[in-house]
């Protein structure tokens, strides 16, 4: 009767560690067959199922993609919210490309596209449950007249935010790590951010660094070239972090 007792329980632990890998939405997202083959060239460099249960976004919740690009992880976030959840693509209108987002659209009708002004990147107050930013955060310091994006106040950027995140509401970071120095010159000259820039400017907004990740580390990355150089193009060093709204 002993043995048989202790077979049941081992059994029935097994069931419950197995159950989390049962229901892997993050997994089940980036597997889903709306993606395209252009989305699923970018996965070895981006690591996309771990950045999304890094990420732990719960189905039903509220996720603003800022500056989405061309919806690569709007696409598999909007999967895991599902039906009753919502993603809002935020993108400078000078980037958004209609015909690749009409194809995005037609297979996720709870994505909700945002092609604004670049200064008119913002949320209504208490609106989501998640800011999502990918290699975009280092923009909030970016300028070009060519691509018609000024001089961003990333302090107002940041407290729209904060009063758009519902309270215990989380900020996800993942930047092209950059050399200390004037974020501005920074990121002008190479499209990367420091680390510690980002922590800084986020606390000061109020928020609270929960988590961070080394999972895209990449040491074989020379910071002082631009992300562009073809060098490590794809492979820069980055880092990942979760930041979170007080409740």
């Amino acid at each position: 009767m002993l043995r048989k007792s202790l077979y049941a329980a081992v059994a029935g632990l097994a069931l419950v560690q197995a159950a989390p890998l049962l229901a892997d939405e993050a997994q089940d997202a980036v597997s889903a067959t709306s993606r395209t083959d252009a989305d699923r060239e970018l996965d070895a460099g981006r690591r996309p199922v771990e950045i999304l249960r890094f990420a732990g976004i719960e189905p039903g919740a509220s996720v603003a993609d800022f500056m989405a690009g061309g919806g690569y992880y709007s696409a598999m976030i909007a999967d895991m919210v599902g039906g009753q959840g919502v993603v809002y693509a935020i993108n400078p209108v000078r980037f958004h490309d209609p015909a690749e987002w009409e194809r995005r659209l037609a297979a996720h009708s709870n994505i909700r596209v945002m092609p604004v002004h670049p200064r008119s990147m913002l949320l209504a107050p208490g609106s989501v449950d998640m800011i999502f930013t990918h290699l975009t955060f280092h923009d909030l310091y970016w300028e070009s007249e060519r691509f018609e994006f000024p001089r961003l106040d990333e302090k107002m950027v940041l407290a729209n935010w904060f009063a758009a995140l519902k309270p215990g509401g989380y900020v996800i970071v993942a930047d092209h790590v950059g050399p200390a120095g004037d974020p501005r010159e920074v990121t002008q000259a190479l499209h990367r951010i420091a680390p510690e820039t980002v922590v800084s400017a986020m606390t000061r907004a109020g928020f609270e660094l929960v988590a961070q990740s080394d999972m895209l580390h990449r040491s074989e990355d020379d910071h002082s070239l631009s992300v562009f150089d073809e060098a490590i193009r794809g492979n820069t060093d980055r880092f990942v972090m979760k930041f979170q709204k007080p409740v």
